[in-house]
């Protein structure tokens, strides 16, 4: 059996059949990730998306329990933002991405992503799957 966190960009996307496909048989969502979708209402450009992003918001609530972000996973962001520096990227500007995948490393799951790009670098500490 499978588990993996969700990175936001799958939740967003989870009903594409490619995503389907490639999700593991366990689900988990980071505080964080969740804090994005509650945010996503708020800031769609019309109300059609907003009731799109709140239908979204509310199915997630409705089946998951995020994570929290705790002592655990404190530590594990000092590792996460060290390790991207290392690489020479700035951890400022994905700083939301970033404390998902300290999430991940903190619980030892997988991090499940639409955007591998983002967590490059990170290699050695999390298991990134791009779907």
């Amino acid at each position: 059996m499978t588990s993996g966190l969700l990175d936001t960009s799958v939740v967003v996307d989870w009903h594409d059949p490619i995503v389907v496909a490639a999700l593991p048989d366990q689900l988990a969502i980071s505080a964080i990730a969740a804090a994005e979708l509650a945010a996503g209402p708020h800031l769609a450009a019309t109300s059609a998306e907003a009731s799109k992003r709140q239908a979204r918001l509310q199915e997630v609530e409705a089946k998951l329990e995020p994570l929290r972000f705790d002592g655990t996973a404190v530590r594990s962001y000092g590792l996460v933002v060290a390790a991207v520096v290392r690489e020479g990227r700035k951890p400022r500007s994905r700083f939301a991405d970033l404390l998902i995948a300290a999430t991940a490393h903190a619980n030892g799951l997988d991090l499940y992503t639409r955007n591998g790009d983002d967590f490059a670098g990170l290699e050695d500490l999390v298991h990134v799957i791009a779907i």
